[in-house]
C-alpha cells in the first residue's frame, strides 16, 4: 500500500512518524470465500455458496494466537464477504483483545440497522467498504442491482457510529468515468479515507484484464487523486489517501511534486520513499485464504507456501530456504526488462509480481502495468521516449500478447 498523504505531509514540511521496518507482515486473511456479490475483479472468484474445508472457529482462534506469536500485529479480515461468516464477531473480538490492529474489508451490503451496534462494539481500527462506481455502474461492476445503495448505507452507518471508514475503489476502463464523483462523495460524506486500487491479475481480475484502465486514464486519475490529497493536507482536515497494487505510483508522485515544492522538500520525499522500499509481496505483506493456505500476496492464490493447519505461521513465513521467498526478499530484486533498467527500482521494487508473472511467465519480469514513460524510468532520455502513455502501452506490452487469454466476465 502506498500512503500518498504521508508523503505529501513530508513535502509540505509537516512531521510524520518515523519509518519502521516491521518484524512480521501485515496479514490479509480471507476468513470465508462466500460472498453475496459477484464482482468482475474478484481475486477469490467468490459466489454465494458454501465452500467446504474452511477453517473452523477453533482453528481460526488458534491461528489468531499463532499469528501473534509470530510477531504479526496488523490483521485485515476479508472474504468473500467476511460478515457472512457466522463467527465473524467472535474472531474479531478475540483478535482485538489479543492486541491486533484489526480492520474489516467488506462490500458493505451486509451492514444494516440490525448489526451496526455489534460492528461498532468490535472497535475495528478501520472498516473499508468497496464502491466501484456510482449507482448502476457500481451495481453492474458488482453483479447485483441495488448494491450501491446498500453499500452507501453501510458506509454511512459506520461513519455515524464513530468507526473510521474508507471507500475502496478499483480503477478500470469500465468504471473510470465515475472516479471524480467518488472523490467528491468522499468529501461530501465526511469519509476518513480513500483507497484507489489498481487492477491486479488474480481470479476474475485476470480474466478481465483486457478491461484494465488505460495508461492515460490511470495517470489522469492519479493527477486528480494527488490534487485532492494535497488540498486536504494543506487544509489540515486529516483525510487519508492511499493506493494499492501499483508501487510506481510513488514515482509518479515524485514527478507530480517536482514543480510544486522546493528541491530540499523534494529530496526529503525521495529519501522517505527509499526507506519505504516499494512492493512488499512476500516480505511485509502475507495472505491466508479460507482454507488456511498461506500466500505471498493476496492475488497469488496459486502459490501455496504452507498451511496453518499443518505448520505454524512462523515456520511457513520465516522459512529461509523457500526459493520464491528468497527471490522476492532479495534487495535489490534481480528484475528484468523495463523494471530491471528503471532508475527508480529502490523506490518501486518492481511493483506487481503477479502481473509480471501472469503476462510474461517470469516472476522477475517487467510489470506490464507500468504506465511510466521511458523518459520517466530513465531508460531513454530523448523526446521520442516521452510518447503518450497509451501509445507506449501498445509498444511495451506487445511482447506479452502470446500470454493473453480471451477476456471473460
Amino acid at each position: 500500500m502506498f500512503r500518498i498523504s504521508r508523503y505529501l505531509h513530508v513535502a509540505a514540511g509537516q512531521s510524520v512518524p518515523p519509518h519502521r521496518t516491521p518484524s512480521a507482515p501485515v496479514v490479509i486473511w480471507n476468513l470465508s470465500r462466500r460472498c453475496n456479490l459477484r464482482c468482475r475483479h474478484c481475486y477469490t472468484v467468490s459466489e454465494d455458496r458454501a465452500y467446504p474445508g474452511e477453517l473452523s472457529t477453533a482453528e481460526a482462534l488458534r491461528t489468531i494466537e499463532d499469528l501473534w506469536q509470530a510477531g504479526v500485529r496488523v490483521l485485515i479480515l476479508s472474504g468473500g464477504e467476511p460478515l457472512l461468516r457466522p463467527d465473524i464477531f467472535e474472531l474479531s473480538e478475540a483478535a482485538r483483545e489479543r492486541g491486533f490492529y484489526v480492520a474489516l474489508s467488506t462490500n458493505g451490503t451486509a451492514i444494516d440497522d440490525q448489526n451496526i451496534e455489534r460492528i461498532a462494539a468490535m472497535e475495528y481500527s478501520y472498516v473499508g467498504i468497496s464502491l466501484d462506481g456510482i449507482g448502476a455502474r457500481h451495481d453492474a461492476f458488482r453483479g447485483r442491482e441495488g448494491a450501491f445503495d446498500q453499500a452507501l448505507r453501510g458506509l454511512r452507518l459506520c461513519r455515524d457510529a464513530g468507526i473510521k471508514t474508507g471507500i475502496r475503489y478499483t480503477l478500470t476502463e469500465l468504471n473510470g468515468e465515475d472516479f471524480p464523483r467518488l472523490i467528491d462523495l468522499t468529501r461530501e460524506e465526511g469519509i476518513d479515507k480513500f483507497y484507489l486500487s489498481h487492477l491486479n491479475y488474480g481470479g476474475r481480475g485476470h480474466f478481465n484484464r483486457a478491461r484494465d484502465a488505460s495508461f492515460r486514464r490511470t495517470r489522469n486519475a492519479l493527477d486528480r487523486l494527488f490534487e485532492a490529497a494535497w488540498r486536504d493536507v494543506l487544509d489540515g482536515n486529516g483525510r487519508e489517501y492511499v493506493t494499492g497494487n501499483h508501487d510506481a505510483d510513488a514515482v509518479y508522485l515524485l514527478y507530480w511534486l517536482r514543480d510544486r515544492v522546493d528541491e530540499a522538500a523534494w529530496q526529503q520525499v525521495v529519501r522517505e520513499l527509499q526507506a519505504w522500499g516499494g512492493n512488499a509481496t512476500g516480505l511485509h505483506v502475507a495472505n491466508i485464504d479460507n482454507l488456511g493456505n498461506v500466500h505471498p500476496d493476496t492475488f497469488w492464490w496459486d502459490e501455496n507456501l504452507g498451511n496453518v493447519r499443518e505448520q505454524s505461521f512462523r515456520e511457513i513465513w520465516f522459512n529461509p530456504d523457500h526459493p520464491l521467498l528468497q527471490t522476492l526478499r532479495k534487495r535489490p530484486r534481480e528484475l528484468g526488462g523495463r523494471c530491471g533498467a528503471c532508475q527508480w527500482k529502490a523506490i518501486c521494487n518492481g511493483s506487481s509480481r503477479v502481473r509480471a508473472l501472469r503476462l510474461t511467465g517470469d516472476v522477475l519480469g517487467p510489470d506490464p502495468g507500468c504506465y511510466l514513460t521511458d523518459a520517466e524510468t530513465g531508460i531513454a532520455g530523448d523526446a521520442t521516449a516521452a510518447a503518450l502513455p497509451d501509445e507506449q502501452r501498445e509498444r511495451d506490452r506487445a511482447y506479452a500478447e502470446v500470454f493473453r487469454v480471451g477476456a471473460r466476465s
